[in-house]
């Protein structure tokens, strides 16, 4: 690791790369302890062990479509100038029970649903619509359903029992969820969700409450007291949010010891950990014998930006701009807390994208543009910038969908340069060709 540069007081001043901020963000971040609940309240939980199924799925052979079950020796070659005529026997409705079926004797079928268990001497299921009724006997007239598995679903086609069915660390969906109840997972072992402590100081922010002083100019809106911990629960975290702190070092040394005391697994500050006179952050870690890992990155927006512990607990600090929170929020929260979750995919999906617009990155910083990626006439992804890339203009942030990674030694965007772009969370799509040539 490149070592930084300092300044009077020691502290780095040149700041890591994303990279290796990133590594120091994850570095010491173990999965939570695990907890056993019930099926209907794990979604979007962490497996905290594989899944084995006791069952095999489905249980029986069973009926691919409504239909006929044969002897495909008796119907092979039927058309309808040389149909084959069967007397039918009975039917079996889906949920019938499996050692209560009527066998299929030389000459004969059996009416069957879809789903329904297969009877014993029947080798294929022959689809309604390639049969007609005369009387008791059912006339066969073609025998296309012959070939393969004959309409037929084998016995553990999907799952059979003592199969490892999920890795531990797995996100529970809504999939995952259908699958677990059918083996009859009613209660599951997950990883716990990180407990969350959001603290954000600032003399000129209030929150709506106070909305009136905005409108006399006296004051804006902590905008990140409220987007913030919906970014964090959106990774699956329970947060727990600090009423705003002032300017004070006695009031955000007092804040944080209380977070501890009151007990979460990070703490997560906004604001107040530049170099500023009113920046107290980084000296409350010291009040607190606290440990400082590091407290700039090389990235833009959020290039102060910093990761400890306090009191043996972690911590995080990110920068108070509107923008510059949600990113590094999204870059650096988002993962932290996937693995303290417990879940093996912990970061966002990368997509490879053709820029569309111009954009100056000279410094030598990975900057992170707001943009907004859609698909073009020719299959392409297209990232188009969501408007000026200030660290307060929240409202861009919000029209985008996506980062746009620009590397270090990028001096500038160029439209067709392909670069990388980070889809974000909670992101809205669109695309600019029909969808009607999917049938």
């Amino acid at each position: 690791m490149t070592a930084d540069r300092t300044d009077s007081a020691g502290r780095a001043t040149r700041g890591l790369s994303y990279s290796e901020a990133l590594t120091t963000v994850l570095a010491r971040a173990l999965p939570l302890s695990d907890v056993v609940m019930p099926l209907e309240d794990v979604l979007g939980f962490a497996l905290a062990g594989p899944v084995v199924c006791r069952v095999s799925l489905p249980p029986w052979d069973n009926a691919g479509m409504d239909g006929y079950a044969v002897r495909r020796a008796d119907v092979a070659g039927a058309s309808v100038t040389a149909p084959v005529r069967l007397r039918e026997t009975g039917t079996i409705a889906a949920g019938a029970d499996p050692s209560r079926l009527p066998e299929v004797a030389r000459m004969t079928a059996v009416r069957i649903m879809t789903g329904a268990p297969v009877p014993a001497g029947a080798d294929a299921v022959v689809r309604v619509e390639d049969t007609r009724r005369d009387g008791t006997d059912v006339v066969i007239v073609n025998d296309r359903d012959l070939a393969g598995r004959g309409n037929i679903r084998p016995r553990g086609e999907d799952v059979l029992a003592n199969d490892a069915l999920f890795d531990c660390g797995v996100t529970i969906t809504s999939s995952h969820l259908g699958v677990l109840a059918s083996i009859g997972a009613a209660m599951v072992r997950v990883h716990r969700r990180p407990r969350v402590t959001v603290l954000s100081s600032g003399d000129e922010l209030v929150l709506l409450d106070r909305f009136d002083e905005v409108e006399a100019g006296r004051r804006i809106v902590s905008s990140s007291t409220y987007a913030l911990p919906a970014l964090l629960r959106r990774a699956g975290a329970a947060v727990r949010v600090v009423p705003l702190l002032p300017d004070s070092l006695v009031a955000v040394v007092s804040a944080l010891r209380d977070a501890v005391d009151v007990g979460c697994d990070l703490l997560i500050t906004t604001g107040g950990i530049s170099v500023g006179a009113h920046d107290y952050t980084r000296d409350a870690l010291v009040a607190l014998d606290g440990s400082l890992a590091f407290w700039r990155a090389r990235i833009r927006p959020g290039g102060p930006l910093g990761t400890g512990s306090i009191l043996g607990t972690p911590w995080l600090g990110l920068p108070g701009n509107p923008v510059s929170t949600m990113v590094t929020g999204m870059l650096f929260a988002w993962p932290l807390l996937r693995q303290l979750g417990g879940h093996a995919a912990i970061h966002h999906l990368p997509l490879r994208v053709r820029a569309m617009d111009h954009a100056d990155t000279a410094a030598s910083l990975t900057h992170f543009l707001r943009v907004r990626v859609t698909r073009s006439t020719d299959g392409v992804l297209d990232a188009w910038l969501a408007g000026p890339q200030g660290s307060n203009l929240l409202r861009v942030m919000a029209s985008s969908n996506a980062l746009l990674v620009v590397p270090e030694h990028v001096n500038a965007v160029v439209p067709g340069m392909i670069l990388d772009a980070f889809i974000m969370p909670d992101a809205e799509w669109q695309s600019d060709i029909s969808l009607g040539g999917y049938t």
